[in-house]
């Protein structure tokens, strides 16, 4: 199984801009790298009601999955997966998975991406954050600037990606993060 970290932070804390740059320096690194977002959005469409999917919804399909020379698309209702299984089921075969959101996901790495003060630090909150990245003057623990997602890429890379055992550093990182008083 590919290691999983995943982006946490308060809505417009800037996740997705940061973790998509940690992707890049990945992919410059030569990693395969998948990603998994969550949302609280509901209706979102990817495809047109007019289009083949889109029929398949209409008559009532349970999930419907195209298959294109250049992607491959699955729509499904949820089936109440974790994160570690859903990356598991999805992309076996990639190096790491990326997650954004997940920040309840038992068992995950998490990096805390924060720019409001007056929020509550989530790291206090949440089991598995290893680190914190951020715009703010903070200085307890891995702390990384906002405008450090190369140093945030080589940290995993070296964390999760070049260790011998991933699955022993995972837990051990879990569990650091769990008896300095970070259980959420």
């Amino acid at each position: 199984m590919p290691p999983v970290i995943t982006f946490i932070g308060w809505h417009n804390s800037g996740k997705t801009t940061f973790a998509r740059q940690v992707v890049a320096h990945l992919k410059d690194k030569g990693y395969t790298v998948a990603v998994i977002k969550s949302t609280k959005e509901q209706g979102i469409e990817v495809d047109q009601p007019e289009t083949d999917t889109g029929l398949y919804k209409q008559a009532g399909a349970d999930g419907v999955a195209l298959l294109a020379p250049d992607q491959l698309v699955v729509q499904r209702k949820p089936t109440g997966l974790d994160l570690l299984p859903l990356a598991q089921l999805l992309f076996p075969e990639v190096d790491i998975v990326i997650a954004e959101g997940f920040k309840h996901a038992m068992d995950v790495l998490k990096i805390e991406v924060r720019r409001d003060q007056e929020a509550p630090l989530l790291l206090d909150r949440v089991a598995g954050v290893i680190a914190l990245a951020t715009d703010l003057p903070l200085t307890d623990g891995q702390c990384f600037g906002l405008d450090q997602s190369r140093e945030v890429a080589d940290f995993i890379e070296t964390q999760l990606l070049t260790c011998q055992d991933k699955e022993t550093v995972t837990n051990d990182l879990v569990n650091s993060s769990r008896k300095q008083g970070r259980t959420g």
